[in-house]
């Protein structure tokens, strides 16, 4: 049997609005990656340089949206060097969790001291770039594994053992906040 095209109901979509993108956000995004590629090649010829500048600027015609959701304000600076300071603190941490993680590798009582955990919990981060560093940095951390956030902020870590899972969320979370100013 079937049914006419009046009887059958109609799904409404919603229409999306782009959004006007700012332009120092085009340029935000085309310098940092014109940086990267001059960094990472380590070529300044004119070939080089040139390919640099077309790849830089199409990159950053496509996600200038996806790194900078507004336009560059005195916060995006401070975030910025924010998360610059917050830097040394993290590869400090990923050295410290190494050797920990290497300790339990060798110690001949390994299966002993391994005490495999998934730690649930919420953060105060708010911003969507805050909670993504602070579940990158979890799993950048050897012996912890981000395994799941869901919108209400809630996350869920897989940790080797007790001590590693006895920072979270503790001082990555706060530091982070502070880096975001969202303390």
């Amino acid at each position: 049997m079937k049914k006419d095209a009046a009887e059958q109901p109609q799904l409404e979509l919603p229409l999306v609005q782009e959004e006007k993108r700012s332009g120092s956000a085009y340029g935000a995004t085309f310098i940092m990656m014109l940086g990267v590629w001059c960094l990472l090649s380590g070529k300044f010829d004119a070939l080089h340089l040139t390919l640099g500048v077309l790849s830089s600027a199409l990159v950053s015609y496509f996600s200038a949206d996806l790194l900078f959701s507004g336009p560059i304000t005195g916060r995006t600076f401070r975030t910025f060097f924010g998360f610059l300071g917050y830097l040394p603190w993290l590869l400090y941490q990923i050295l410290r969790a190494a050797l920990h993680v290497m300790f339990l590798t060798f110690h001949p009582r390994m299966l002993e001291l391994i005490d495999p955990q998934v730690i649930r919990f919420r953060t105060r981060l708010k911003s969507d770039l805050a909670q993504v560093t602070f579940a990158n940095s979890i799993t950048l951390t050897p012996g912890t594994v981000t395994i799941y956030v869901d919108f209400h902020r809630d996350f869920s870590v897989h940790a080797i053992d007790q001590v590693s899972a006895a920072g979270l969320p503790g001082e990555m979370e706060r530091r982070i906040a502070r880096a975001f100013g969202e303390d």
